[in-house]
């Protein structure tokens, strides 16, 4: 094989047998006349194609159409009716829950077993340990039977070994559709940093997943290619093929009116184990949002509501022009929208050591799907072009949209649609 390439699969098939009831089966075994008790029903056909090495591939389709399939035949689990598979590299997959995992161990001797199967000594695996535990972030229950973890804490655990034995060819197959949203978008903050130097292959119904992660996107549909090509065209094709064409146009943002002090600052504090960057002289102590004509807490909003976003922070040195700002991203962490002062053109006072102040954003939420989405805060100073990150907080808030209607997301905010002030 050709060493560019990661994996080459060559006119590959998968045939079933299916029966119409239990006893065709001995009838078929049994026939001295060689008559057929059996459907003939092609998992995958006749599917012919190379992934290079350092791709990200996506493979979408509906359900039966093979997706699983193929994967469990690249990984080995299920051998090909017909053809070849070639595999250039080391292969670690984190298919459906439960795979690889000892459901009567603990988790601790789950990672000691899974790494044995991959080829390493106990003192390698002593050595990775740490960065695994920390990864997955499970607590006590890492000395607790697996078969007493939830479906969340199962991919923890899956995941942060997967990523962690120095694999070649990183496979995912739907498996971080479950667990928690902070979870989900640590995951694919690690397949964009494995994307550089590692083949990541991985099944999504997601197709905004599918844009933002992959190189290319092969379409399944009854074990046949229908297509394969860029993630933005393919999924196009996709979802027209799903939704019969659709179309949802953004109805825009409206304006917001003036600003209002915020009188409750009961703002809720960050949970623990979150991703933070930064040099530490400012401190993010906490973030919530308020309902602009009420001011009470709320964490359920629909489109186009205004609302008031309050960041709540802490300065350990002098900072000279802070910027602040906040970032809106969905549930896989796609950006909707960013918005900070220095594109306001809001000049904020410069912090003093110690000083601790709350900064109040006021705004039109963009057309936004019905979900879950995170809000993201920083603070920087210097400009938008040349700044000094000191505290960026990932996916700090969590707030879900309600609405039984269907929107486009609205990529941007229009800044004279948002008003900023120090309380």
């Amino acid at each position: 094989m050709n060493n560019k390439f990661a994996i080459s699969l060559d006119h590959i098939s998968k045939i079933y047998k299916l029966y119409n009831k239990p006893t065709d089966r001995l009838k078929e075994a049994i026939n001295l006349f060689g008559r057929k008790y059996h459907n003939v029903f092609y998992a995958i056909n006749e599917l012919s194609m190379e992934i290079n090495k350092n791709e990200s591939v996506g493979i979408i389709g509906k359900n039966g159409s093979g997706k699983s399939t193929l994967l469990k035949m690249i990984t080995g689990l299920l051998t090909p009716t017909s053809g070849s598979i070639i595999v250039n590299g080391k292969v670690s997959a984190l298919l459906e829950l439960g795979a690889g995992f000892n459901p009567e161990y603990t988790g601790l001797e789950n990672i000691y077993l899974n790494g044995a199967i991959m080829g390493f000594t106990k003192e390698q695996i002593d050595e990775k340990l740490e960065t695994i535990l920390s990864f997955a972030d499970i607590g006590d229950f890492i000395y607790q039977p697996v078969k007493v973890y939830s479906s969340g804490m199962f991919v923890r655990l899956a995941f942060a070994v997967s990523i962690n034995v120095e694999p070649d060819i990183l496979i995912v197959d739907e498996a971080l559709s479950v667990g928690d949203m902070r979870f989900q978008q640590k995951c694919f903050r690690k397949i964009e940093e494995l994307k550089q130097n590692k083949t990541v292959l991985f099944v999504s119904h997601d197709m905004a997943t599918v844009v933002n992660y992959c190189d290319r996107v092969i379409w399944l549909d009854n074990g046949n290619v229908i297509d394969v090509g860029h993630p933005k065209e393919i999924a196009k094709e996709y979802q027209a093929f799903m939704l019969g064409s659709k179309m949802f146009k953004s109805t825009g943002l409206d304006p917001i009116g003036s600003l209002e002090s915020i009188k409750d600052d009961d703002i809720d504090d960050l949970p623990d184990n979150l991703d933070v960057i930064g040099d530490n002289k400012v401190q993010i102590l906490g973030i919530s949002m308020y309902d602009h004509r009420t001011n009470e807490k709320n964490s359920m909003f629909s489109p186009l509501e205004t609302v008031k976003i309050i960041i709540k922070v802490k300065s350990i040195e002098n900072i000279k022009d802070p910027i602040v700002g906040f970032t809106l991203k969905d549930r896989i962490g796609n950006i909707i929208c960013q918005c900070n002062t220095y594109v306001m053109q809001k000049q904020v006072p410069e912090l003093k050591p110690l000083d601790i102040v709350s900064y109040c954003f006021k705004l039109t939420l963009p057309s936004l799907n019905k979900g879950a989405y995170t809000l993201t805060p920083a603070l920087a100073s210097g400009s938008q072009e040349d700044h000094i990150q000191h505290c960026l907080v990932h996916d700090a808030y969590i707030f879900n949209i309600i609405n039984n209607k269907r929107y486009s997301l609205q990529g941007l905010l229009n800044l004279d649609d948002v008003e900023f002030n120090q309380i």
